[in-house]
């Protein structure tokens, strides 16, 4: 037996971008263990995940993690998150490990001096260079996402009589500057020939309110109300998804849906567009910006004022294309 303990804290999105190199390193690797360690609140999204045989968190209490983490005896810890507290971890096991480059400086060069040194490849192509000691190769069979049986949603709870295929709509994201204003929000939903739902976390509710207030075509509002497994079942029944740069993209990409991205302050070239997605996915953003991207992760207002990023994206084209595929053309 081969004990892999892979490391990637947070957030949702970038945890389900690791799946292809935990479903490879389990089915390619002869007996490999494979443990990961996460932070409490991330570790549902990974329970039900058939190649992760057993789960470690992270919450409050480091010296307890460390004890748990050296009764497993690893043979190789996978750092995928590169920070402070993984090289803690790192030195407290005293085990072979290999870290992910995040490639800091060449985003930092990026978002202040819009020097583009990055690499054309996607972050999941990059994890699987950091195993090149290892006999692993990507399967290009995309990104995992396993809903525990008690998160399956039942469409008829929420849609009653409203029934049939809807557009999902993420309503907020990480970040101010990743998301789609509200005003633009309100816009499409008006024009749109489709059942609308809106979905997001709890910090989200006031905005998918106001985008209730205003909407004549009144969309479904499930903003709250539902947990990331609960949403992921409501993401793998939709027709179609249209989303900022969020980890809901990504879970709807391991469901290979139909993603239509909407990117503000941050670019696909940072390597996080949508993997593999389904067919006649698209991504929309405001090309030739000088200041964008801003930030390699976002900000709570527009540094600039004026939003360019999201404000000045072609709505009109945009909703063409939602009911374009929502009705099938």
């Amino acid at each position: 037996m081969v004990k892999f303990l892979i490391i990637r804290f947070s957030s949702i999105g970038d945890i389900v971008l690791t799946t292809p190199l935990i479903r490879c390193l389990k089915l390619q690797i002869e007996n490999a263990e494979i443990h990961y360690l996460t932070k409490a609140k991330y570790a549902n999204i990974l329970e039900a995940n058939p190649y992760i045989d057993k789960i470690h968190t992270l919450d409050n209490d480091f010296q307890i993690l460390i004890h748990e983490l050296k009764s497993e005896s690893f043979d190789y810890i996978i750092d995928l998150h590169k920070n402070i507290r993984t090289l803690r971890v790192k030195f407290a096991l005293h085990k072979y490990s290999i870290s992910f480059n995040k490639i800091n400086l060449v985003k930092w060069l990026l978002v202040n001096f819009k020097i583009n040194r990055l690499p054309k490849k996607h972050i999941v192509d990059r994890y699987f260079e950091t195993l090149n000691s290892f006999p692993v190769i990507n399967d290009q069979k995309g990104l995992d996402f396993f809903i525990p049986k008690r998160d399956e949603i039942n469409l008829r709870e929420f849609f009653q009589d409203k029934m049939g295929q809807y557009l999902l709509i993420v309503v907020g994201g990480g970040h101010f500057t990743k998301q789609i204003p509200t005003d633009k929000i309100v816009a499409l939903i008006n024009n749109l020939n489709s059942i609308v739902v809106l979905i997001g976390g709890p910090e989200d509710c006031p905005k998918a309110l106001e985008i209730e207030k205003h909407s004549e075509k009144k969309p479904i509002n499930l903003t709250g109300k539902l947990s990331v497994n609960q949403s992921a079942s409501l993401i793998n029944q939709s027709e179609l998804i249209l989303t900022p740069d969020t980890g809901m993209m990504h879970i709807a990409s391991a469901f290979k849906k139909k993603i239509f991205s909407v990117w503000g302050n941050t670019i696909p070239e940072f390597g996080m567009y949508p993997y593999l997605p389904g067919k006649g996915s698209k991504i929309f953003e405001v090309k030739d910006l000088k200041c964008r991207p801003c930030s390699k992760i976002g900000f709570k207002k527009c540094p600039k004022g004026h939003f360019y990023c999201m404000i000045k994206q072609n709505y009109n084209d945009l909703t063409e294309e939602l009911n374009n595929s929502l009705s099938g053309q």
